[in-house]
């Protein structure tokens, strides 16, 4: 159907306002209107049972609507209509946004480091040291190149709009809500789950992209540390085994090699440049194939 199929132009404009523009203003930010109603159901229940049953309608609601206005803008026709798509793909995606935001953590000073770690990371930077605060840099620089990027694009290049928005739904959700905590536990698994299952191939792809830079030590490590988490930590150790340094999160996991240096943010970043043009080209030439 041709609701759900990519668009070559669409994609090259939407690069083209990502990396010329970055990222919306929060008043007419499509993530964040997404996270608007998550935050309306975000209420306390009595039992997990309904925690759940509220957490699951949420998803399919957010799901539905959003996949409703990726359908809906399709029927616009000629330039205006791909103008419009390119806005709204552009949204489920950021290159310059994730690059712009490590590169703020690449400073001297451990205080204005640990306040810029804090804006992307999830863990209490409060108390970590300086290479902790840039192995968490790294790890979120590897990790997030799955989610913000690859992930999208992997399926907009397969449903199209729809897909791309849907994956950003069920993101969004999955980072707002899906935490094993008493209060999202069971609020948040249908999302936690679903963005596992949508991000078990991007994730993987991800790692083989980085692993192209350095593949003895990429998949070195990739095997010995990627299944610790279903997802997030194939990138991550594939960025760890090429760059050779220690990933840490403490209580989760621990990648062997030495502690990061504040120059290996500077190597991060330009491995991160790199694979990001090759993730372009080739879900660039999928949709062109398609």
């Amino acid at each position: 159907m041709k609701f759900f199929m990519p668009d070559p132009l669409t994609f090259l404009l939407a690069l083209m306002i990502d990396l010329l523009i970055g990222e919306y203003p929060n008043a007419i930010h499509p993530v964040v209107w997404m996270g608007k109603l998550v935050k309306y159901f975000d209420k306390d229940a009595k039992s997990n049972a309904v925690r759940f049953i509220y957490g699951t309608m949420l998803l399919i609601l957010n799901v539905a609507i959003w996949a409703s206005v990726g359908i809906s803008i399709m029927f616009i026709p000629g330039l205006i209509g791909i103008l419009t798509q390119a806005l709204l793909l552009k949204s489920t995606f950021s290159i310059r946004g994730l690059y712009a935001h490590v590169k703020r953590c690449r400073v001297e000073d451990d205080e204005k480091m640990r306040h810029s770690v804090s804006m992307i990371v999830s863990r209490d930077t409060s108390k970590l040291d300086r290479w902790h605060l840039i192995s968490a840099a790294l790890e979120s620089l590897s990790e997030n190149t799955s989610d913000s990027i690859t992930a999208p694009l992997f399926y907009y290049t397969l449903f199209g709009l729809p897909g791309a928005l849907v994956y950003r739904v069920v993101n969004t959700m999955d980072a707002m809500i899906g935490y094993h905590t008493q209060k999202f536990e069971w609020f948040g698994k249908a999302a936690a789950r679903t963005d596992d299952a949508l991000n078990f191939i991007p994730s993987r792809l991800t790692a083989t992209f980085f692993a192209l830079f350095s593949p003895k030590k990429a998949f070195r490590s990739i095997f010995k540390y990627g299944p610790i988490k279903i997802n997030g930590t194939y990138p991550m150790s594939a960025f760890s085994g090429i760059l050779g340094v220690k990933f840490e999160k403490h209580g989760v996991y621990e990648f062997e090699g030495r502690e990061p240096e504040i120059e290996d943010l500077d190597r991060g970043l330009r491995i991160y440049a790199f694979s990001v043009l090759i993730i372009i080209s080739v879900f660039f030439l999928l949709t062109v194939a398609r």
